[in-house]
């Protein structure tokens, strides 16, 4: 059994901490909690107060939030060693799942969050997934690459705007997410008018594939971000004996937030999918006229090529030879047949 540790409350604030992480792969670590003034601590302090939380020290209601870069070796042995964290968790970073979901295990929530990274440029790549573990006094995240969300929450929490509870914390993470998400759906939104005036004033050049591009940011969007209704249907459902209703009811709201956005960005699929076929429809419009007038340029100079081939062959008997007038009769001939065919393609297109 290790020692009881100092309590919690007597944690000083840490140094800037590096955004990468420090040595155990920690970007950020704090200390919330509802009669407490948010407190940054580092890997070390971190370690400090989970082996009093182990140890059955008092925690005055505080809670702890720690944030890793798991393309450190090292955060993954850190949280292994000194966080207590279920199995289930590690199995989520092991795995790589990317299905976002929130489910239960014993007495602790797992959540797998994807989100846009920090320098989101519109592309079907720039999302990124955010592996989080959620008990009573310690909530644990991790990522691969910086998130838009989390550094919003860090930020809001660095400034005092702290959640009461862990919970309560990790319903706020999906808030800004989804705020995150009506900044994206925004600026989609701005391309797809972008592409549709450009549409209707004939001027679309390479603005049509890009089209395409939205619309698989789209796609992967909805996919990755859209929760597994049953996981969260049974959590809310049978919620940990620990989560009040309050908190129940915070995470319940910021769910329907995820499924509005979600509902608009299936509303922008389609109006993509209109557009794309518009496009497609005017691209084969334009193809149908050049065809056309290819065509009856064709046409047109058929008579004088079936002529030209005809008196142009070194044989005996060609008429009009020796005739004064013969260049003209040809070229009346010519003329004769050019307008007939010119009359039957163009009343043929006007038929159609």
């Amino acid at each position: 059994m290790p020692p009881a540790a100092s309590p919690p409350t007597t944690l000083s604030p840490s140094a800037s901490l590096n955004y990468g992480g420090d040595a155990a792969g920690l970007i950020c670590g704090y200390l919330l909690g509802a009669n407490t003034v948010p407190r940054e601590v580092d890997s070390a302090q971190a370690a400090q107060w989970l082996a009093g939380l182990q140890a059955g020290a008092d925690l005055q209601g505080q809670f702890l939030w720690l944030h890793f870069n798991l393309s450190q070796t090292q955060a993954v042995r850190w949280m292994e060693r000194h966080a207590d964290l279920p199995e289930a968790f590690f199995d989520a970073l092991r795995d790589r799942s990317f299905s976002t979901r929130i489910e239960r295990d014993d007495d602790t929530l797992i959540a797998v969050l994807n989100d846009a990274h920090f320098d989101f440029a519109f592309e079907p790549s720039d999302i990124a997934t955010l592996w989080t573990s959620v008990a009573p006094h310690l909530m644990v995240t991790g990522r691969t690459r910086p998130l838009r969300s989390v550094d919003a929450l860090r930020t809001a929490v660095r400034s005092g705007n702290a959640p009461c509870s862990s919970v309560a914390l990790l319903a706020e993470l999906m808030r800004t997410q989804a705020s995150g998400l009506v900044n994206i759906v925004r600026g989609v939104t701005q391309r797809i008018d972008d592409v549709e005036d450009a549409l209707l004033a004939g001027r679309l050049d390479h603005k049509r594939a890009r089209l395409g591009v939205l619309r698989r940011l789209l796609v992967r969007l909805q996919r990755l971000l859209a929760p597994e209704p049953a996981a969260l249907f049974r959590l809310l459902q049978h919620p940990p004996a620990w989560m009040g209703a309050d908190d129940a009811q915070e995470l319940r709201d910021s769910t329907e937030e995820f499924s509005v956005v979600l509902r608009d960005m299936q509303g922008l699929q389609e109006r993509i999918k209109l557009l794309q076929e518009e496009i497609a429809a005017s691209v084969q419009e334009a193809n149908s006229r050049s065809l056309f007038v290819l065509t009856v340029v064709t046409v047109l100079a058929l008579p004088i090529n079936i002529l030209a081939g005809l008196f142009g062959m070194n044989v005996g008997g060609v008429p009009l030879a020796d005739n004064g007038h013969g260049f003209w009769i040809i070229v009346a001939v010519v003329a004769a047949f050019t307008a007939v065919a010119g009359w039957l393609a163009l009343r043929g297109a006007r038929d159609q």
